[in-house]
């Protein structure tokens, strides 16, 4: 721990919505299997920042049955968690791998999460936030949980009075009131700006205007992923591309939060912007190649890092 009292190289995660998931897949050998684990958003970025030896701290709500099972999930995986307690039940994923593609079988009902809740959350958030000096901030997963949003406005804004670096991974009007604050650093997924309405086209010069947007909305730094092509990236005063090997891809689910937890690791170790970019780069590679979202081994990470070319594009 350093003299500040913060926790060097880790991060916090605020996750409101943490899922059960549950899996059929098909071994190699035919035989039939059910994996059961820790889902959605902000864990699969706290399971990369611990993949990458980081202390990571998540604060998520946790209810009912398969609030039980995911505390000793959790708990298994070695994911620190402050644990918040909601009266309804954590949200259920039950999915079916067995012929190579994700099948949904059955997910919970959407859940509302109550003010009482929300305070607990807030506050754990923000003492875990003090104490590792970076936060990264996921969003309800598409609705799956209910949360006012103009809560990130506030918490980005809390987090950065406090001194708190603050990285966000959201969408919709999530994101908008998120950047009403300032965070340090936004990611975003070129297929979720098109979905928003931020960005029209795959074309460059509608790439460059979302970016440009994004800074004048109020983020300081910008990284836009945009699955098999180069993720684009921004510091205010330079574009740039960030061109990764291309591996075979198993899974791509989780490979835009393993940037997102990489980000905050390098964020968190003080990286300088192109070596943090390289690392989440890196990230986000090796976990298209794995079936756990936000997983992977920290030192091909860190060799798939180093081949990472980064291109300057067009001057902002």
């Amino acid at each position: 721990m350093s003299a500040d009292g913060k926790d060097s190289g880790g991060i916090a995660v605020f996750a409101p919505v943490t899922i059960l998931t549950i899996t059929l897949e098909r071994a190699s050998d035919g035989h039939e299997e059910v994996h059961v684990h820790p889902g959605g958003q902000g864990v699969w970025q706290a399971r990369m920042g611990r993949t990458l030896g980081a202390p990571v701290t998540l604060c998520t709500l946790l209810g009912g049955e398969p609030g039980a099972v995911l505390h000793g999930l959790l708990d298994g995986e070695g994911i620190e968690h402050l644990r918040v307690e909601m009266s309804a039940p954590s949200p259920t994923w039950i999915h079916d791998r067995r012929e190579g593609e994700r099948v949904s079988v059955w997910e919970s009902a959407p859940f509302t999460i109550g003010r009482h809740e929300l305070d607990e959350l807030f506050s754990a958030t923000l003492a875990a936030a003090m104490r590792r000096g970076v936060c990264v901030l996921a969003g309800t997963h598409e609705g799956v949980g209910a949360l006012e949003a103009d809560t990130y406005r506030r918490l980005v804004g809390d987090l950065r009075a406090a001194g708190v670096s603050v990285v966000i991974d959201l969408t919709g009007e999530e994101l908008s009131c998120a950047l009403e604050s300032a965070p340090d650093l936004v990611k975003v997924s070129d297929e979720d700006m098109l979905r928003d309405g931020r960005l029209d086209s795959h074309s460059d010069a509608d790439l460059e205007r979302l970016v440009e947007k994004l800074h004048d909305e109020g983020a300081e730094r910008v990284v836009v992923s945009r699955a098999e092509a180069p993720a684009l990236a921004s510091d205010g005063t330079r574009l740039v591309e960030l061109d990764s090997p291309r591996l075979d891809v198993a899974d791509s689910r989780g490979a835009g939060d393993s940037m997102t937890g990489a980000l905050g690791v390098g964020l968190a170790r003080g990286l300088g912007w192109d070596e943090m970019l390289r690392l989440a780069s890196g990230a986000a590679a090796v976990n298209v190649t794995r079936h756990g979202s936000g997983s992977g081994r920290a030192d091909a990470i860190v060799e798939l890092a180093e081949r990472v070319t980064i291109v300057e594009t067009v001057g902002e």
